[in-house]
């Protein structure tokens, strides 16, 4: 086998997982290849999101622009098949690109003018799927399903690889297309482990690296996990590995919403009234809704989240085992992260939304190279999904895409400098005016403004840090406020797409 040259480029990532489950900052939870993660590489702590939701981030993920920018701005949305890729790039420079897992790119329902390969009754359409073997958003090799736990989605690639496996009634295990079984069934998924979907990315990310390593090419690969997304399922015994009753059960402060806007509070209600911000073309609210729970319950919940981070953990181990068997993790550049966060009681939240408390728009966020990557470090330089593409691209040599507005975070990744960033954006835009905020972060303050709305957010992270006090309206802090405004206001316009470069006077 020739040595090949340029590095590889190996992004894991989790589904809806707050950024404060490892091991290696959370003693109540173990993630024991995620700390080696960080332990041989660089753990990044303030590390965000672009959007609180999956299109939309794992459109940026791949563009390097945000959802304002490549037009998937909310989920029941699409990422044009137009939009420049960073896969696009890699294979222009000789790479070879996969993505093993979730895409979600694309919605559960297409139209005439809008098809969707992810959409019913596609999606469950396997003699399609075995056949399937076009490129994907600049992915050459896609391996996909569109599930979480015992959803009703499951197909694709995932249902052709249970098959094989000789797993003929795994129906059985899923809900119904009617999603009318039993929703109630919280915690133990009696699925037997060996075929969850964890295995199955393992294993096929495992074909890939050997496909790659056998023919000395060089690659881009997506290992793209569905956990820790709800609702709560995992198999035994990841299902009793933690005891509810030792676990830290987040709690909401007294009044502590009574500062904030309306919909906050309104999410502590046992039937809430959120019809007014419905709108033509909105589809549905995520996380407007009750958020009330019992205690026992959301113990319970606590548990079997942390249970099913544990689990993709040991699937993750297995794909860095196999990184390192067949001599490639010298070469390697890993990125473990998240698309976004989650609520398990903070703030009196159980379900994403337009909420953007750390908890849901910070990320885990890890960068390992041996050689390469500073090891054993942390890191508080602020960090952005959207930047992933770029700070790839310039890791590889390969010229960076004017159209991509992500940040290159190379020099900061390698140690060579302090931070790249300050200042991040998280944009939230679910519903065409009602639900469309974008809040700013700096190293200090976080400040949300609502679209057509007086009200907002504005938190001090370093002395509020469970932002509990929402300044927005005291007076004390008017000032602070205009500044962070304006700073707002300057962070929009240098994000803007410089697509075309001035190449004449006139």
């Amino acid at each position: 086998m020739i040595k090949q040259k340029k590095p590889n480029f190996l992004l894991i990532t989790s589904d809806q997982q707050h950024w404060n489950t490892l091991g290696v900052n959370n003693r109540e939870i173990s993630t024991p290849n995620l700390d080696r993660l960080a332990r041989e590489g660089t753990l990044f702590e303030r590390a965000y999101c672009p959007n609180p939701t999956c299109t939309p981030t794992r459109a940026s993920i791949i563009t390097g622009k945000y959802p304002s920018q490549h037009g998937a701005w909310s989920l029941g949305t699409k990422l044009s098949e137009t939009e420049h890729t960073v896969g696009e790039d890699f294979i222009q420079a000789g790479y070879r690109t996969g993505l093993i897992g979730k895409a979600h790119f694309q919605p559960l329902k297409g139209t005439e003018e809008y098809p969707s390969l992810e959409s019913y009754p596609k999606l469950q359409d396997l003699e399609f799927w075995k056949k399937f073997n076009q490129p994907f958003y600049g992915f050459e090799r896609c391996e996909l399903a569109r599930n979480h736990t015992d959803e009703a989605h499951v197909g694709q690639h995932y249902a052709i690889w249970m098959e094989e496996k000789g797993f003929a009634n795994w129906r059985d295990y899923f809900l119904p297309p009617t999603g009318n079984a039993d929703r109630m069934n919280r915690h133990k998924w009696k699925i037997p482990e060996k075929y969850h979907y964890n295995a199955w990315i393992a294993e096929r990310t495992h074909a890939a690296l050997e496909e790659y390593r056998n023919n000395g090419e060089p690659f881009f690969l997506w290992a793209s996990f569905f956990d820790p997304h709800p609702k709560y399922l995992v198999p035994e015994p990841w299902d009793t590995m933690y005891d509810p009753d030792s676990l830290t059960v987040p709690k909401m402060l007294e009044n502590e919403h009574e500062k904030n806007p309306p919909h906050f509070a309104l999410t502590q209600q046992s039937k809430p009234d959120f019809s007014m911000y419905q709108e033509k073309e909105g589809n549905g609210m995520h996380g407007f809704q009750s958020h009330r729970i019992d205690r026992e319950l959301l113990k319970k919940d606590i548990a079997t989240y942390y249970g099913m981070i544990s689990l993709m953990d040991k699937y993750i181990g297995k794909i860095l085992d196999k990184l390192e068997e067949l001599g490639l993790a010298n070469d390697t550049l890993v990125v473990f992260s998240t698309d976004h966060g989650h609520f398990i009681g903070q703030h009196g939240l159980i379900a994403k939304g337009p909420f953007h408390y750390e908890d849901m728009i910070r990320v885990p966020f890890i960068v390992n190279h041996p050689g390469v990557v500073p090891a054993g470090a942390t890191s508080d330089a602020l960090q952005s999904l959207v930047d992933l593409p770029v700070t790839f691209l310039s890791m590889a040599g390969i010229p960076v895409p004017r159209s991509m507005t992500g940040v290159d975070q190379s020099k900061v990744w390698t140690g060579r400098s302090e931070k790249a960033r300050d200042w991040v954006l998280c944009e939230n835009h679910h519903q065409p005016t009602t639900i469309h905020l974008k809040t700013y972060v700096d190293d200090r303050y976080k400040i949300t403004a609502y679209f057509n709305r007086e009200y907002g957010e504005m938190y001090d992270l370093q002395n509020d840090p469970g932002e509990a006090n929402n300044l927005w309206d005291d007076p004390d802090f008017r000032d602070l406020k205009a500044r962070l405004l304006l700073k707002y206001i300057w962070a929009e316009l240098g994000k803007e797409p410089m697509w075309m470069p001035r190449i004449a006077g006139a």
